[in-house]
């Protein structure tokens, strides 16, 4: 049964580090939540080390600089580690081809730094990568079926950059590079995902905690805090970690989230999915 608690504070001790997932936990895309923020201040202040853990397509440095803008204080967490990151290491392993089509915005295009890889037209590639929708307030999935057509008929493998299928960016809910992903899925493609809630990230989340606090943390004391329950709670329970599920994020209608979520929503939402985290809370606080 998952225990619904008021605050961090509540089970911190329990735990030496956080995997601390950003969009709906610490900021809605806009801003950062001031309850969070002080949540992982006095986490780290008790001694916690906290690892951001996202799905965002963008590596580290470019993940700190979206962070600073929104005004995210940089002593609020100790390392960073990025679907970005480790789906940069599978395109550098050569698996998606030389020449590779893009989509996504011009923002992303520091995704391709340093990469041994050429962008090319559609018809020239051997691979195909999605970091998102070239223009993700008015587009959705539907305005690729040409490219997932395409791909799907000439045999290109898709490396998705973020396995979120939509975030909430302020007031407006966005597609990301997981809904095209599972169109092309769907259309008889092949896509690969390294973000949440898939193995790699957390192999670099891992390393990422280790070089952070001088020593190797037992999978026991670190504890996956998420608003997805498809990336972040499933990813955390597939790797043994504890989850903290925060309801108010992506699930705030179906789990009825106030401040706190209704239980019997709740219970029905996450036996709909098949998961019990070991604790929900409505915002990370």
């Amino acid at each position: 049964m998952t225990r619904i608690i008021e605050s961090l504070s509540e089970i911190a001790p329990q735990y030496d580090a956080l995997f601390c997932d950003l969009w709906g936990c610490l900021h809605n895309g806009v801003r950062p939540f001031d309850e969070a923020v002080a949540a992982l201040r006095d986490f780290g202040a008790a001694g916690g080390t906290v690892v951001l853990l996202t799905n965002s397509p963008r590596p580290t440095p470019s993940v700190i600089e979206q962070l600073d803008g929104m005004g995210v204080p940089r002593d609020l967490y100790h390392a960073v580690a990025s679907s970005g990151d480790a789906a940069r290491d599978a395109l550098a392993s050569g698996m998606f081809g030389e020449k590779v089509y893009h989509i996504g915005p011009e923002r992303d295009l520091g995704f391709f730094d340093g990469m041994p890889v050429e962008r090319v037209p559609l018809t020239e590639a051997e691979g195909i990568v999605c970091t998102g929708l070239n223009d993700d307030s008015t587009e959705t999935p539907d305005d690729y079926r040409d490219v997932i057509l395409y791909g799907q008929t000439h045999g290109l493998k898709m490396l998705n950059a973020n396995p979120d299928i939509f975030v909430d960016r302020g007031d407006q809910r966005i597609y990301c590079a997981g809904a095209i992903a599972q169109a092309y899925e769907a259309a008889g493609g092949e896509a690969m995902a390294f973000g949440k809630p898939h193995a790699p990230i957390y192999v670099l989340a891992r390393r990422k905690l280790a070089e952070a606090r001088g020593e190797d943390v037992s999978d026991g004391r670190i504890l996956c805090v998420g608003d997805g329950i498809a990336t972040d709670i499933a990813g955390g329970v597939g790797e043994g970690f504890d989850t903290l599920f925060v309801t108010g994020g992506l699930a705030a209608e179906e789990t009825r989230t106030d401040r706190q979520p209704d239980p019997g929503k709740l219970e029905a939402f996450l036996g709909k999915h098949d998961l019990s985290p070991t604790a929900a809370i409505g915002k990370l606080r």
